[in-house]
């Protein structure tokens, strides 16, 4: 890792939701959790929402903050497990255009040291849409812990070496740009073509 004085530090705008049936934004302590890291990294809390086990409303919440452009990264909490009513990733893995399961993996081996076997209940999941990344933690503050200080902390740090998140950002919908960029010169074409 760089000296943090080499690189500023560059504050990354995060939205928060919880998933639960039972609680409120007054007592999710794991949203709580890590909306209280993000500002403690300097980072910024854009938007903290709480919804029930619906993969419809889940959806509903991410696809507006996928629109919001004072968000950059989106994390859930909550549901990632196998009871019926843990839909959360079910609910979103269809909006990746991306996977990365990378997270998984690295999640998986830092709560491994802490929980045991028990964190293969855990379908913690992330990915990219619309140019944003999303992570999927589980409901437990201690798994928002691990996630956070095991991988996030470090990865939206655009200070941290060899690479991070921060330093890609600006290129995660470089494929969506090169849509449009297609597109408007058969546009363009097709307009010349009808003058007389």
């Amino acid at each position: 890792m760089s000296a943090a004085g080499e690189r500023p530090f560059v504050p990354v705008r995060f939205a928060v939701l919880a998933v639960s049936d039972s609680r409120t934004l007054d007592d999710d302590r794991s949203g709580a959790t890590l909306a209280e890291r993000i500002t403690g990294a300097g980072h910024i809390l854009a938007d903290r929402a709480i919804t029930t086990d619906d993969a419809r409303k889940i959806r509903r919440v991410v696809k507006d903050w996928l629109k919001d452009d004072a968000v950059d990264v989106i994390l859930t909490t909550g549901g990632t497990g196998f009871t019926g009513r843990d839909v959360t990733p079910d609910a979103i893995e269809p909006l990746f255009e991306k996977r990365m399961d990378g997270f998984a993996a690295v999640f998986h081996r830092i709560s491994y040291e802490k929980i045991g076997t028990s964190t293969i209940q855990s379908r913690a999941t992330a990915g990219l849409a619309k140019g944003k990344f999303i992570f999927c933690l589980p409901g437990s503050t201690g798994a928002c812990k691990d996630a956070w200080d095991g991988i996030l902390v470090k990865q939206f740090d655009y200070r941290q070496d060899p690479c991070n998140f921060v330093e890609i950002m600006p290129r995660l919908d470089e494929h969506l740009k090169r849509k449009k960029l297609q597109a408007k010169p058969k546009a363009v074409r097709r307009a010349k073509a009808s003058k007389p």
